[in-house]
């Protein structure tokens, strides 16, 4: 690995900087920033902003211009090589004559890893990477897992009071958590490339599973709302419960209404797709492993689940998620009140599933738990 000066870590910090930008936007393609320097001055910067437009690297040219040439480029993912929705970066680099580029990771995918790195290289330019390569990666998670694993990043959210209950008896839920909270909750899913929830939270809530942009708190300054990519909506309905009428169709933004079996005998809007999943073996819920598996097929690469207790505990229990983010709030709810997550049922405290709390901080009054589940 290439030695580092401080000036190397202030500049790709910038760039990890602006590549946060593009938090909310970019899904599901990775978040990266560019920035151009010469003679220690920063003549251009970028970020990637959206799916099909112009990468970090493209911006970055473009404000630098002419004082590209013999300049060092910043970049906080290896500059891509291959033609998609856009012109390869690679190249980009290379006609503008840059003389270096410092990257903070390789590309995560093991078909073009290392491509563009080599491309600079025949052409002349020198390479190096590795600088600050974990607050990069941190940027990515679901990208990096979906190029490496075949598989989404999933998170759940949960929101309990601190007696670890949902909901009353008698099913009343709203509000247990702050509004605080609830906002927290629509960043959550602005960052996700999907939101799965059950037929019950579309049927009983009425749930439109929707990012509000109104609710979005201080984001809405930096972030106007048609720049905000709204998630795909994945309704788990293994018994074909929904139907056409329900709120979350009034809402335009694609879904995905997954079922054993299709059926054709009611009339849908243009933006829902039956999808068939089957079901899990010897069960009559559908496969939840086949269904992630589907999504990754897609492309979803950063997937939140937001149910009950049961499709939660269903994904818990056969160890599919990834990471938990639960909202405590300051109530008991008593005995009589449900509880969190329905998983089967455990007999011994070995069998337990173990988390690991990787942050915890007060969301308005209540507290946030961010925990990793071991796989």
């Amino acid at each position: 690995m290439a030695n580092f000066s401080l000036q190397d870590h202030q500049f790709m910090q910038r760039a990890i900087e602006l590549a946060r930008r593009g938090h909310y936007t970019t899904s599901p393609n990775p978040r990266v920033g560019c920035v151009i320097v010469r003679d220690n001055k920063i003549v251009g910067e970028g970020f990637h902003q959206k799916a099909g437009q112009g990468h970090a690297e493209v911006h970055a040219l473009a404000q630098a211009g002419s004082k590209a040439k013999g300049a060092t480029a910043y970049v906080t993912l290896e500059p891509c090589s291959h033609f998609g929705l856009t012109p390869p970066c690679a190249k980009a680099l290379i006609n503008a004559q840059v003389s270096h580029v410092v990257a903070a990771m390789v590309d995560p995918n093991p078909k073009v890893s290392g491509r563009g790195l080599k491309l600079l290289q025949a052409a002349g330019i020198s390479t190096a990477f590795g600088l600050l390569e974990q607050d990069a990666r941190a940027l990515n998670i679901g990208f990096i897992q979906l190029m490496t694993q075949q598989r989404p990043y999933v998170r759940c959210k949960l929101a309990a009071s601190l007696d670890g209950k949902t909901a009353m008896a008698s099913g009343e839920s709203q509000w247990i958590t702050s509004a605080e909270a609830r906002c927290d909750v629509q960043r959550l899913r602005a960052q996700s490339c999907a939101v799965i929830c059950g037929a019950d939270s579309v049927i009983i809530d009425e749930a439109k599973m929707n990012v509000r942009w109104q609710a979005l708190g201080p984001l809405k300054e930096q972030y106007p709302e048609t720049d905000i990519r709204q998630p795909v909506r994945v309704i788990i309905d293994g018994k074909n419960r929904i139907t056409p009428d329900l709120a979350i169709f009034q809402t335009p933004g694609k879904i995905l209404l997954i079922r054993t079996h299709i059926e054709n005998s009611q009339r849908w809007p243009q933006f829902v797709e039956q999808v068939e999943i089957e079901k899990a073996k010897n069960s009559d819920h559908i496969d939840l492993k086949l269904l992630l598996e589907y999504l990754a097929q897609q492309g979803l690469n950063d997937v939140l689940i937001e149910s009950g207790a049961q499709l939660a505990g269903a994904f818990i229990g056969q160890d599919l998620v990834d990471e938990l983010i639960l909202y405590q709030a300051p109530k008991l709810m008593g005995a009589a009140a449900k509880s969190l997550v329905n998983m089967p049922a455990i007999t011994q405290l070995s069998a337990a599933k173990n988390l690991e709390i990787t942050d915890m901080r007060m969301v308005g009054k209540d507290i946030r738990i961010t925990a990793q589940c071991s796989r």
